[in-house]
């Protein structure tokens, strides 16, 4: 730094500004400061600066997740990612598994490394584990599912009112036997989704069949199968609902296997990649990750910067997206 400050003719106090993004500099000096440290391929130690900083911030926020490897969560990552990186702040992700031992592991690894905030996507039913870490000064933010047992901000898509759309949308279309397809309902999105199926049936005064439901399911290979089974069932559902992106995918392929597709109509929960380009294109409730992901991030650094008001609890609405499975008619 000194070097830098030698070479940009300013204070050492100049640089750590420039670095730190304070705004007491003149555009002037930031960019001689900003030359200088690219001329000499200088790099901020971040580890060191958090030893000195009267604040101990790290700079840094851990991002905890279902499973990186799903394209919501993908979503949601890079939404949450596209704002910390405008802070100068990294974001340290995991996928919890829907386990709840491997929640509390990660998040201790999160807080071990002075993590300045955590962004959550919960698999465990109870969080009173994290009152020690909310009263060190933690902020956190609990995203797509609420907290259990703490009192803490949210963000949250419109669950039951998303699914009640797609069933109402479907029997807008003459169906009224129409199957679900569930993710497990210890989730709490699961379990709204579901109560949002049985919720429009009974407003529409339709009698739910639990022969045309099966809950609890995870992964397209799961799916598959259930999906299979209702469409065996005497008379068969002449619609598919299916709660959850990798379910919608199960669901279409078992509907290809048995050339139903484009004879029983398909909506799915959640968007996914080429959902747009299948034949029919299927029809989505689909779910703003990206707007989840930067009001989850947005409200995290409202808290890191100071903001000491009650907790928000916020919910978001979907949209429903028509593209031809899902007006395929009985």
């Amino acid at each position: 730094m000194r070097e830098v400050a030698a070479l940009a003719g300013v204070s050492l106090k100049t640089v750590s500004r420039v670095i730190n993004g304070e705004p007491a500099v003149s555009a002037e000096l930031a960019s001689r400061v900003r030359a200088a440290i690219e001329r000499l391929d200088y790099r901020h130690n971040r580890a060191a600066s958090s030893l000195r900083r009267s604040d101990g911030k790290s700079a840094a926020i851990g991002l905890l997740l279902e499973d990186v490897a799903n394209p919501f969560s993908s979503a949601l990552h890079r939404e949450i990612e596209n704002v910390a990186l405008r802070r100068g702040v990294l974001v340290f992700a995991g996928s919890s598994d829907e386990d709840a031992a491997r929640e509390r592991s990660l998040i201790a690894e999160f807080t071990s490394r002075r993590v300045d905030g955590l962004i959550i996507v919960p698999a465990s039913h109870d969080h009173s584990y994290l009152l020690n870490e909310r009263r060190a000064g933690t902020a956190m933010v609990f995203v797509d599912r609420p907290a259990g047992f703490l009192d803490v901000d949210t963000v949250l898509t419109d669950n039951e009112g998303g699914t009640r759309e797609g069933i109402a949308h479907l029997i807008a279309q003459g169906h009224r036997r129409i199957g679900y397809l569930g993710d497990l309902q210890t989730i709490a999105t699961a379990a709204w989704r579901y109560r949002g199926y049985m919720n429009e049936l009974a407003a529409q005064r339709l009698e739910a069949d639990p022969r045309l439901v099966r809950l609890n399911l995870r992964g397209i290979e799961k799916a598959e199968i259930a999906a299979g089974e209702l469409l065996s069932t005497s008379p068969p559902p002449t619609a598919l609902f299916a709660g959850q992106n990798l379910l919608t995918i199960g669901a279409y392929r078992a509907l290809r296997k048995l050339n139903l597709h484009k004879r029983i109509a398909l909506v799915g929960f959640d968007d996914f990649l080429l959902a747009d380009l299948l034949e029919p294109a299927i029809t989505v409730v689909a779910q703003d990750a990206g707007a989840l992901g930067r009001a989850a991030a947005e409200q995290l650094f409202r808290r890191l910067d100071g903001d000491r008001s009650p907790s928000v609890h916020e919910v978001l609405s979907n949209r429903l997206i028509t593209r031809g499975s899902g007006e395929v008619r009985p």
